[in-house]
């Protein structure tokens, strides 16, 4: 499945830190200095009546897109809308001894989806969360982020939205080189891994005729 790109229109990308990127910093870009400003920079090119939109906010989980879902997103109308969440959900247990089941990680993705099934017209893209472990402790994470993104994966197929495999093109990405190539902490990618998902982002999009 592409993702749909009318001539014009709002893109909307919401999430974490991967997704913020720095744009809430002080005199930083709105867009951010990662994959959004990437995206963005390429569609001015290819459909200059799209206008992109970042709300991606530092150290968000998903319980943290609900509290905010109405104004930083239904209120947005988006053509079309890309959400990055998860690995905060996954870190929180091994840093802060905080964990989110991935009960409840689906659960509370799923209220988002269904209300943006319910209350806008938009085409729609999850991006699985990812990891490229730098250090021994951070290869058990996967023990708890590999289950939440198999949720992402069943919430794309009952809402029929596009899936980006964004965990698969960073970890292939990352083995020739090392995971702190393509994200420096394992977490926050570098300039080369957002160009990595920017990539894998556009290689889906496609201008609708």
């Amino acid at each position: 499945m592409t993702i749909p790109l009318p001539a014009e229109g709002i893109v909307l990308f919401t999430g974490d830190s991967i997704t913020d990127s720095h744009r809430l910093d002080t005199g930083a870009d709105p867009l951010g200095d990662g994959y959004v400003r990437n995206i963005a920079t390429d569609l001015a090119v290819r459909l200059p009546g799209i206008r992109v939109l970042n709300t991606g906010i530092s150290g968000n989980r998903v319980p943290d897109l609900e509290d905010r879902w109405d104004t930083d997103c239904l209120a947005v109308k988006p053509v079309v809308l890309t959400i990055l969440i998860g690995i905060n959900d996954t870190w929180r247990r091994y840093d802060n001894d905080d964990p989110t089941s991935v009960e409840a990680f689906e659960a509370g993705y799923r209220r988002l989806l269904t209300r943006v099934r319910d209350q806008l017209d938009c085409a729609v893209v999850l991006m699985e969360p990812f990891l490229t472990p730098i250090w021994m402790d951070q290869h058990r994470w996967r023990e708890d982020l590999d289950p939440k993104i198999d949720a992402v994966r069943r919430l794309a197929r009952q809402f029929d939205t596009v899936l980006l495999p964004t965990d698969r093109a960073m970890t292939e990405a990352a083995v020739p080189l090392g995971g702190a190539a393509v994200a420096y902490d394992g977490v926050h990618p570098t300039a080369f891994g957002h160009r990595v998902i920017a990539d894998t982002w556009l290689a889906e999009a496609s201008a609708v005729e």
